[in-house]
């Protein structure tokens, strides 16, 4: 347990949460011409941090108090969170340092420490992620589909402080975890790149029978040439490759929608398989994840590999198409389990999930009620798409599945990582592991 030398403290001793200011959506636009960005709910990820790389940036085109502005190294607190479990109750992010002004907007709470020579915002930043400081946050907060907590109840939270020294040394072996997990996840950001660009230059643009129609000159390969058409064709998708079949994207793969989990009650004691919620899809299986020994049809099982497709909440964090990486678990609904017809189309039909993904957010949005929104079964079998021959598939895998094995072997270290930083996190937090311990803990793991 913590040593004599830790002290408990109040938060409120320590530090003090203001409000941010309510910014007037009439003044927020999407379009970055490097105006003050307004920072929101949407941008924090479920484990900690921002997203801004993977969320809808919303710039500020009006007047606004000068304290508002933020500065790099600032950390903010979700005070709001839209899922009755909480789970972003409380989550941290650090302001970056990127040459982008932020604004404080309101329902975050901004950490103002009292005194640096007592405590270390970097070790706060791992405090907050404390799963002990989420449940205390859920069990005080008001609202019941919405939960609000407030600058009063994160100020009375309770802990035990070690001495400065210790609290940087904690903070430094958390800090390296997520120095590797956040590298690794920019290699995946590439990865994703390299995939998409060259979907959408096959799939989208039709880049290979353009410059057949437009050039005689050489192409890409003669081998990749051969496989395409030197001519278009008009079909309900506009002009598409010659001979390709036009689908909906509901009829190019089985989408199996999720249980109904809430009519089975999840055991507390982590009995039988995880139950995979959107928050799983954003954070893996927590300690915040339900399990259940109730046995369901097997369509609902998935494994790792498989791919979901998250078609409800909101807009801007929710709609998305993941790998899963987390072994046997059970499907909630509001996620479709994405079954290729064959091995081939993997790729396709995961990269093309991808590529859409604005289109559904989109469509999701003009659906929202209460901030959620969906996408549903009419709107995938109305969404077109151009169907490649198998012969162009087997080419275009040939680019594309070293990237996503590449990428999902990425994920799977981040998994380890994440694993050890989780378990790391409240032993070292509450002193039952010491700082000595955790480094040769992490050592081994490199």
């Amino acid at each position: 347990m913590a040593g004599d030398s830790w002290t408990r403290f109040r938060l409120g001793d320590l530090l003090s949460i203001k409000h941010g200011w309510p910014f007037k959506s009439e003044f927020f636009s999407e379009t970055l011409t490097g105006r003050p960005i307004v920072v929101g709910v949407g941008n924090f990820r479920y484990t900690g941090g921002f997203r801004f790389s993977e969320t809808t940036l919303k710039e500020y085109l009006d007047k606004y108090p000068i304290e508002y502005e933020l500065s790099p190294g600032d950390v903010l607190l979700v005070m709001t969170c839209q899922t009755a479990g909480g789970e972003i109750l409380g989550v941290p992010g650090k302001v970056p340092a990127d040459g982008r002004l932020y604004l404080h907007n309101q329902r975050l709470g901004k950490v103002e420490i009292k005194n640096p020579k007592i405590v270390d915002r970097n070790y706060l930043y791992w405090l907050f992620l404390w799963s002990e400081f989420n449940r205390e946050l859920v069990a005080t907060a008001s609202g019941t589909k919405i939960l609000h907590t407030a600058p009063s109840r994160i100020e009375s939270f309770s802990f035990k402080l070690p001495p400065i020294r210790e609290q940087v040394a904690i903070a430094r072996i958390l800090d390296a975890i997520d120095d590797k997990i956040e590298l690794n996840r920019r290699m995946n950001e590439t990865l994703e790149a390299m995939a998409q660009a060259l979907f959408k230059s096959w799939f989208v643009n039709f880049d290979p029978v353009r410059t057949k129609v437009e050039t005689s000159g050489p192409h890409s390969s003669e081998q990749t040439s051969g496989l395409f058409p030197n001519a278009f064709e008009d079909t309900r998708l506009e002009p598409t490759p010659n001979g390709w079949a036009v689908a909906p994207i509901y009829d190019i793969a089985t989408f199996i929608n999720g249980a109904a989990y809430r009519d089975f009650e999840p055991n507390p004691n982590r009995i039988g398989l995880p139950i995979v919620k959107i928050a799983e899809l954003k954070a893996g299986v927590t300690d915040q994840t339900g399990f259940s020994a109730v046995e369901m049809p097997e369509k609902y099982r998935i494994d790792t590999g498989d791919i979901l497709f998250s078609w409800s909440g909101n807009p801007d964090t929710s709609i998305d198409t993941f790998v899963w990486t987390n072994g046997p678990a059970w499907l909630n609904q509001h996620i479709f389990k994405v079954v290729p017809p064959n091995r081939d189309s993997r790729a396709f039909i995961l990269m093309m999930l991808r590529y859409f993904r604005p289109v559904f957010a989109e469509i999701a949005r003009n659906k929202q009620t209460t901030g959620l929104g969906h996408v549903t079964v009419a709107d995938l079998k109305r969404l077109m798409v151009a169907r490649p021959p198998s012969a162009v598939l087997l080419s275009w895998n040939r680019l594309v599945e070293p990237l996503i094995e590449r990428s999902f072997q990425i994920q799977l270290e981040n998994n380890t990582l994440t694993s050890v930083r989780d378990t790391l996190l409240p032993k070292l937090i509450s002193g039952e592991l010491r700082v000595n311990a955790a480094e040769k803990i992490v050592e081994a793991v490199a």
